[in-house]
């Protein structure tokens, strides 16, 4: 199972340090095919995670943002542009 993540030929070999029972559980996952491997799925759960980080990031820099000042930048473009439209 994959969440729209691609991987690359380009990886590293890291060491990590697990929990011995969430390795466990890992390993039954791998093992009931979840999982082609332990590497793929620790690669999956990181690249999902940072994913999600991003998407969080992105959301908090939109909360930044001042509604009506952005609204009134999106009318005054559609405003400057709307003399390019071709009529229907």
């Amino acid at each position: 199972m994959t969440y729209g993540i691609t991987f690359h030929m380009n990886v590293d070999k890291v060491t990590i340090s697990i929990d011995s029972n969430l390795l466990k559980k890992l390993d039954r996952l791998v093992k009931s095919h979840v999982f082609t491997s332990r590497s793929k799925a620790i690669q999956e759960a990181v690249a999902e995670k940072v994913e999600r980080i991003d998407q969080n990031r992105l959301a908090r820099e939109c909360a930044k943002l001042d509604v009506r000042e952005e609204q009134a930048l999106a009318d005054l473009g559609l405003a400057a542009e709307v003399t390019e439209w071709q009529p229907y």
